[in-house]
């Protein structure tokens, strides 16, 4: 009788709870935390499969993303009943996302009209190039000063004129005024929201920003460049603050998750943003770098867009309240970290799942002068260059499977020194630590790379969910929710640990040189434009090389039997 008095005082004294949907590329967590003291209850996760029907395509099922919600709930809440926590006492839910994840469905049926077109995937390259063709100087920086980004496969703008192009379906319903666009943020509080009974179109202005159709300064849709991408502007999302009440949830009421029914989803951030606000990163200067399937450094530079000279992104970093002033961040943005481990497992199957390849590495403690470079997807930050493809260079005999694993995590080490040093001579002031966070910060042996590779110290919190986090701090700081206080004084102090650099700073220096011969080893290796010879045909002799090779077999064939004529 005893333990179950004690239970449910304990349940009173948890007061008001704060829900997270974290929906990430490789996988969905719904997770819920008590608003006065950021500690994480009870949560949910299920990994999302991702498909690649053709060489640089990367896909996701939007049912299955929305499934993967409803089911993360539903665990939740199950578990929450178990340890006698009450599912009332959730005032808010945030919603944060893969970035860039492009759909359209159509609104009358409620239906996708095609897969998600995730931001790693490559299909739009020659749609790119093209549009970078068409600027003046064949600048892709042509948009930059509007936008913050350089023209990418990377964003939703080109993806969204690839599926008005290519699919029937989209197209149609563009001309019929039944297309909705939006990312992965728009889709869920839509869905979530109701639907196509009443559900709620909206966007916020971190996702809003990776689109290439979002202006950060006037911090609206742009007519421009909805003009320039040929984008009806009607197929747009609202854009609306990071942190207000966007809409209720309606959940079927046979279910656990029912009693979820009537909570304000009332927070949306993109992951990286939510990861910044986890890390209460809320001061101009400040800084974190996630690793998830990629690998994103953003550093708040405050209430004006800073423009990059190296390679970095100008970007939204949250906006927190309606008539609250919008903060801005540099963003560093590398396409694989986790991945290249998802690629080892999944790929070459060298580790059986993604936790061994730390015991691997560790097994040898060196990548014994390999270097592997994963540009699977071109590469980002700071070299914006999509004609790059993934290397593996410095191979012996001696090299093992060990190795490579080193290699891999190492890979992910140098990546985030080149964005690191970007953003220091950006901002003219070095950063003296390295703020963490991410699925990826779990491998020990990683976090010693990194401060080792970035010759300063690496500081990671004991709670690694800093992206679910944020979502639910901007849900619960929303005017008519307000359960969650953001005031400096208010905010918890965070236990974290240490990891300080140990190698000399020469044998790091040495290690990064070889690491950045080796990506320019794998630079200007695919381009989609093949060369035509003026009737539209592709002439063999569009490669120079080419060219010369069979011009000279063919005069050494001639030659051959000129000499052979003359013996005979």
């Amino acid at each position: 009788m005893n333990g179950r008095m004690a239970a449910s005082s304990d349940r009173i004294m948890l007061g008001p709870l704060v829900a997270a949907i974290d929906q990430g590329t490789s996988s969905t967590r719904f997770l819920v935390f008590n608003a006065k003291t950021a500690e994480l209850l009870s949560h949910h996760q299920v990994e999302i499969k991702q498909s690649f029907p053709k060489e640089g395509w990367v896909e996701e099922d939007p049912k299955e993303i929305l499934q993967s919600v409803y089911e993360c709930m539903e665990r939740t809440c199950e578990k929450m009943t178990q340890l006698n926590i009450d599912i009332s006492n959730i005032k808010a839910i945030g919603v944060t996302n893969q970035r860039e994840t492009t759909l359209v469905w159509d609104k009358e049926t409620g239906e996708p009209l095609y897969s998600a077109i995730v931001w790693l995937d490559l299909r739009t390259q020659s749609t790119v190039e093209r549009l970078i063709n068409k600027t003046p100087g064949r600048n892709k920086n042509h948009l930059k000063h509007k936008t913050g980004l350089p023209i990418s496969t990377y964003f939703s703008a080109v993806k969204l004129r690839w599926l008005m192009d290519n699919v029937p379906e989209v197209h149609e319903a563009v001309l019929s005024h039944r297309a909705m666009f939006g990312t992965v943020d728009s889709w869920l509080i839509w869905c979530l929201t109701g639907g196509k009974t009443g559900g709620v179109h909206c966007t916020d202005v971190t996702n809003a920003s990776r689109t290439m159709l979002f202006n950060i300064h006037t911090m609206e849709w742009d007519p421009e460049l909805c003009k320039y991408f040929d984008i009806p502007m009607e197929i747009l999302p609202k854009v609306r603050s990071s942190s207000e009440i966007y809409g209720l949830m309606k959940i079927c009421s046979s279910l656990k998750s029912g009693a979820l029914t009537g909570v304000p989803i009332s927070g949306c951030l993109g992951d990286q943003s939510a990861a910044l606000v986890g890390q209460m990163c809320f001061q101009d200067g400040q800084a974190k770098n996630t690793y998830g399937t990629g690998c994103f450094l953003l550093r708040n530079t405050g209430s004006k867009p800073v423009m990059s000279d190296h390679g970095l992104l100008t970007t939204v970093a949250y906006k927190l309240g309606r008539d609250t002033p919008a903060c801005y961040a540099l963003e560093g943005s590398v396409a694989i970290a986790g991945a290249v481990v998802r690629w080892l497992k999944d790929n070459l199957g060298i580790v059986q799942c993604s936790t061994e390849i730390e015991k691997l590495a560790a097994a040898v403690g060196t990548s014994y002068g390999c270097y592997f470079v994963p540009a699977f997807s071109g590469l980002y930050a700071p070299y914006w260059e999509p004609s790059a493809r993934g290397i593996i260079c410095g191979l012996t005999q001696f090299t093992n499977r060990s190795h490579l694993a080193f290699a891999a995590l190492e890979a992910v080490c140098f990546q985030t020194r080149e964005i690191l040093d970007a953003m220091n001579q950006d901002s003219g002031i070095p950063l003296t630590q390295l703020q963490v966070d991410g699925g990826m910060t779990s491998n020990r042996l990683l976090m010693q790379l990194q401060a080792d590779i970035l010759c300063i110290p690496v500081v990671k919190p004991s709670m690694p969910e800093t992206t679910a986090l944020g979502a639910a701090m901007a849900a619960g700081a929303a005017e008519g929710v307000s359960v969650w206080s953001l005031k400096p004084e208010d905010l918890s102090a965070v236990t974290s640990e240490k990891f300080e650099p140990q190698i000399n700073p020469e044998e790091s220096e040495y290690r990064y040189a070889r690491w950045k011969k080796a990506v320019q080893k794998a630079m200007n290796w695919e381009t989609t434009e093949p060369v035509s010879n003026g009737n539209g045909e592709t002439s063999i002799f569009s490669s120079v090389p080419l060219g010369f090779y069979i011009l000279g077999s063919m005069f050494m064939l001639i030659g051959a039997k000129y000499i052979s004529g003359r013996h005979n």
